[in-house]
């Protein structure tokens, strides 16, 4: 063993040093520069292009920006700023449009003011070259000087020197990109992701122009080529499309969260100052509601995972409406003071700060890192808020009443989760008495199928294995959390013994490391009631068990809704396309079957279709085959044995993993779908009403 560990060591020398040169270390790991490959990384491209705008016009140089999805999975960035300079660069000896494309942390953003950017989001200087490199077809056009200049690149390599097309009045960059499949696989580009992200920057950039089309159905048979012009919307073209422009700014941005909700709060706090560098705008208004909204950013760029400009906000927050409250003598003293999770209570609030040297925690800029950012927001909103309280009496009792609400509820809640959820309580025979817990300890094999009514109950513990897999049945529906406090939540016998099964404990105690199980697999029957109780589990984890959701351990099962038998053949079809496939009918032929479906399940003879004498036999065309088919109204309509092949088998179901992509408008769903204002709900139901497959 001592003499292989001795060769190979005699074996690495300078040979087996790599070296990579140019975008060739974004090729090899574009996770690093984009967060992930999957559609989150692939908008990810759409956003580095865009912030290359978006800081154009933060510099007072841009006020027009165009956004394309074109066919063949191509996005077209157009803005009237500057355009990239095309003359050449003293130290690469080539075009600065060139340098900018093709090579890591070059660009305008690193030369402090000279470079006109006071403030910019995109500091790294990778992001166009990062697309480049990561996009099979990639063109930059710039219009400047007098000229239209172009190049053009595949896999971040250069397919040519830049050159001048023509001629030009105009000034600004065109960037036209299609993703490599090699690096994401399936590419396709979210309209909706794309216009979330787009409206949130038109409210942080007043005066800022944005349109969005979507091209991706251009016939381009006409010979109009959107080469030929600098904005595609000049093609005149009939397209889908969205624009923006918004003068309110972080108010109008409020607003927009707060449509669906009911304010408490009649006038919205707003501040913009500069402090040491730092500009501070900050937006809130308080509503009927038991979550927080917070929206933070930091030179444009949403930080999701927030940072010190939030840590900042939050401290001043309590300090403020502690005081104040002290102040006015409007709470007991031996109710202590609010907590940072009483004022946060039913907030919303945008957070904007601006920095001249800014530092992200990663390249995908998810947090912000900057400490200065910190003591800027608390001294600059500290004050401001203190002296909107002190000039708006009647608005302060009614946020400071709001809190203290929230701190009483807190201690019930605390009390009434102690004594249901004290030390130990999660262990052993204190599980829930329902619960068919699986053998296992290893909670990384471990599954926990959440059925509908003791009936699929029943199915499920014959039919699972028992190693691995644990049944928790659910009798009718569970509460509606969304507008539940804690103590009010595990009063309710269903959601306590859930909770208890997790073994996570809730809220402030809550622990993922002490999860029991690694898939959590919702199985609830395909009706309306069924719909229904998924909607209210999901609420359930979405407000109370998020960090569940975003490590992935929440599944929703995918059951047949037919069993078909032929002779001794045994399909089953998890879609009325697939039971047209199966049996080998044509579109046309749907109401026979239809009609069959609606019989009852029972007797051989009962549910076939049949040929021989039938009056439909040229239709049917099956010859003398029989065919026997079983609508699934619920999983307690399946025996064990049928359960476990189509629902609970790991080596055959289909399970559909859980997962939010934008958190923000998952939470304006959640609050117009379980929420207590009835309009939005209507207005959601009726909107989308054609939109609804219902099973009747």
């Amino acid at each position: 063993m001592a003499k292989e560990i001795e060769e190979k060591k005699g074996k690495y020398g300078a040979d087996e040093i790599s070296v990579l040169e140019g975008l060739e270390p974004v090729r090899r790991r574009p996770g690093m520069y984009i967060g992930t490959t999957g559609p989150e990384g692939l908008h990810h491209l759409v956003w580095e292009i865009f912030d290359n705008s978006r800081d154009e016009a933060m510099g007072g140089f841009c006020n027009d920006i165009e956004i394309v999805m074109l066919p063949e999975n191509r996005i077209r960035v157009t803005d009237n700023g500057r355009g990239i300079p095309v003359d050449t660069h003293k130290k690469t000896k080539v075009s600065a449009l060139e340098t900018v494309m093709t090579t890591l942390h070059a660009g305008g953003k690193f030369g402090g003011e000279d470079s006109g950017y006071k403030v910019s989001g995109g500091l790294h200087g990778v992001g166009a070259s990062v697309v480049n490199a990561l996009s099979i077809y990639c063109k930059a056009e710039v219009h400047r000087d007098g000229g239209k200049y172009s190049q053009e690149y595949s896999q971040g390599k250069k397919k040519h020197a830049v050159k001048k097309i023509s001629a030009s009045k105009l000034h600004g960059t065109v960037i036209t990109f299609e993703p490599d499949q090699e690096i994401f696989g399936k590419i396709v580009f979210d309209w909706n992701t794309i216009v979330n992200h787009v409206r949130q920057q038109a409210y942080l950039v007043k005066g800022l122009k944005i349109l969005i089309i979507d091209a991706r159905d251009w016939d381009n048979k006409n010979g109009k080529d959107e080469e030929d012009v600098f904005y595609f919307r000049e093609l005149g073209l009939e397209l889908p499309s969205t624009s923006f422009y918004f003068e309110g700014g972080l108010v109008s941005l409020v607003k927009y969260y707060n449509k669906f909700q009911k304010a408490i709060q009649d006038n919205i706090f707003y501040v913009e100052k500069e402090q040491d560098g730092v500009g501070v705008e900050i937006a809130l208004q308080y509503v009927d509601d038991i979550s927080e909204r917070i929206i933070p950013f930091a030179n444009n760029i949403h930080t999701p995972e927030g940072g010190t400009h939030v840590t900042g906000f939050k401290t001043a927050l309590t300090r403020t409406l502690n005081t104040y409250c002290k102040k006015q003598e409007m709470m007991k003293e031996s109710e202590g003071g609010f907590t940072g999770e009483d004022v946060l209570e039913g907030l919303t609030c945008a957070i904007s700060v601006k920095l001249r040297e800014i530092q992200f925690e990663g390249q995908t800029k998810a947090k912000l890192g900057s400490q200065e950012a910190q003591g800027a927001v608390a001294t600059i909103f500290g004050e401001a808020f203190n002296n909107f309280l002190e000039e708006n009496p009647d608005e302060a009792k009614v946020i400071i009443n709001k809190s203290i609400l929230a701190l009483k509820a807190r201690k019930a809640a605390k009390a009434a989760k102690d004594s249901i959820l004290r030390k130990g309580a999660l262990e052993g025979m204190t599980l829930p008495g329902k619960l068919a817990d699986c053998q296992s300890k290893d909670a990384s094999e471990s599954e926990l199928f959440l059925v509908e009514g003791d009936s699929a109950g029943g199915s499920a513990k014959q039919g699972r294995d028992r190693r691995i897999q644990a049944i928790l049945p659910l009798r009718g529906k569970i509460l509606n959390v969304e507008r539940a406090r804690i103590d009010k939540m595990l009063a309710s016998k269903e959601v306590k013994a859930l909770v208890i099964a997790l073994g996570t404990s809730i809220g402030d105690t809550f622990d993922l490391s002490k999860m029991r199980y690694h898939k959590i697999i919702i199985a609830t029957d395909a009706d309306v009631d069924g719909s229904h109780i998924r909607t209210l589990l999901l609420t359930l984890f979405y407000r109370y068990f998020r960090a569940i959701i975003d490590a992935g351990y929440i599944y929703i099962a995918q059951p047949p809704l037919y069993k078909i038998k032929k002779g001794k053949e045994i399909n089953y079809a998890y879609s009325d396309e697939e039971r047209i496939k199966i049996v080998g009918r044509s579109a046309a032929d749907i109401d026979l079957i239809e009609s069959i479906d609606n019989a009852e399940v029972g007797d051989e003879n009962e549910n076939k279709i049949s040929t021989g004498e039938d009056s439909k036999q040229d239709n049917i065309g099956t010859g003398t085959a029989k065919f026997h088919i079983q609508r699934y109204k619920g999983l307690g309509e399946m025996n064990p044995e049928e359960l476990w092949e189509t629902t609970m088998d790991p080596n055959n179901r289909v399970l559909k993993k859980v997962n939010i992509g934008d958190a923000e408008e998952a939470n304006k769903i959640f609050d117009i779908l379980m929420g207590s204002e009835v309009p939005p709900r209507k207005s959601f139901i009726q909107s989308n009403a054609k939109l609804a497959e219902i099973d009747i």
